[in-house]
């Protein structure tokens, strides 16, 4: 079990609350460049961050809860089915929030600028005893997130229990690609 990661506040007033682990390293993003918000679902994360003054852009295979706004851009995509539409592009910070689908992770890492940040945060194997996910093709494996981003810097991790929002057990990584002058 970990402490939370901080208070979680309101993405709007008609959805759930921002996640606390996105909350807390969004600080790290620079506003450069653009963030895209990966299986954005509602978009509780793009419309924060669109709100802090990001560029943001939320793909979803399903945007019927999204709109576009003042610094958010939205595109429909089936991201397991679909070819990547981000190839050639580079974003200042890449956000997953309670999804997981393998085969992106080498895209995700393509697409993340030099000093760019990775917010990963979904569910872990243990998961299965608080609900679901429970299937293990949708849980991460113990240290995974680790694994997925060696060669990046690893800026905050955490895996096991989560009270908040809901009892779960999850897995959460900040990491950032090195620019060429760090």
């Amino acid at each position: 079990m970990f402490p939370a990661a901080g208070r979680s506040v309101m993405a709007s007033d008609r959805s759930s609350p921002v996640s606390a682990w996105v909350e807390r390293w969004s600080r790290r993003i620079s506003q450069a460049g653009c963030v895209l918000d990966v299986a954005a679902g509602n978009g509780r994360h793009a419309r924060y961050l669109a709100r802090l003054g990001f560029c943001v852009e939320a793909v979803d295979r399903d945007v019927s809860g999204l709109s576009a706004q003042p610094n958010l851009a939205v595109r429909q995509a089936d991201l397991e089915n679909d070819l990547w539409p981000y190839c050639g592009r580079q974003f200042a910070a890449i956000v997953v929030t309670n999804y997981l689908h393998r085969p992106l992770f080498p895209l995700l890492l393509d697409a993340l600028a030099p000093d760019g940040v990775l917010i990963y945060e979904t569910f872990m194997v243990g998961n299965e005893r608080y609900g679901r996910p429970a299937n293990p093709d949708f849980l991460l494996k113990p240290n995974e997130l680790l694994g997925v981003t060696e060669g990046l810097e690893v800026l905050g991790f955490e895996q096991g229990y989560a009270a908040d929002p809901r009892p779960a057990m999850v897995q959460r990584i900040c990491a950032r690609r090195r620019g060429p002058t760090s």
